[in-house]
């Protein structure tokens, strides 16, 4: 591995975690909001408004700077950048590519979403229901029954 190399990976793996009160000021301040979560992820928690959805699979086409495909909403390599997922493990590999595509002041939200909410970033939804819906009057209806049976 060529020195280069090294500091190229070293560069990369440094890519910046902040809180989401941080987070919150750069995107008062007009830093582009990347949200890589699935549209399950999105249905079920909410979403934040003006946010760009950008599938993570995606991501060299939607900023390679010599994309034909790349987003109307990059201006340059010079840009901030806000990566948010469900949890870093979301988001920190989306970062990082950014990073590796020249996007030195990509950063990344410790918390993801659920933090953004808590720091007062706007958010709306969620559009889906829980995964665990509250019980059925049928299972309701049946556990009073084996309770009073039990008396």
């Amino acid at each position: 591995m060529s020195i280069e190399t090294a500091v190229h990976e070293n560069e990369v793996q440094d890519t910046q975690l902040i809180t989401a009160d941080a987070a919150a000021k750069l995107i008062d301040e007009g830093a582009l909001l990347i949200d890589v979560r699935s549209e399950g992820g999105r249905a079920s928690t909410g979403a934040v408004p003006g946010a760009v959805v950008v599938n993570r699979e995606h991501v060299d086409e939607d900023f390679s700077p010599e994309s034909a495909h790349r987003l109307a909403q990059v201006t340059g390599t010079d840009q901030k950048i806000v990566v948010f997922c469900g949890s870093v493990n979301g988001s920190r590999p989306v970062a990082q590519k950014l990073k590796i595509l020249g996007y030195a002041n990509t950063v990344h939200v410790d918390g993801g979403f659920p933090a953004l909410r808590d720091a007062g970033v706007p958010t709306t939804g969620p559009t889906a229901p829980p995964a665990e819906a509250a019980p059925s009057a049928a299972s309701t209806q049946a556990s009073t029954d084996s309770v009073a049976s039990e008396r």
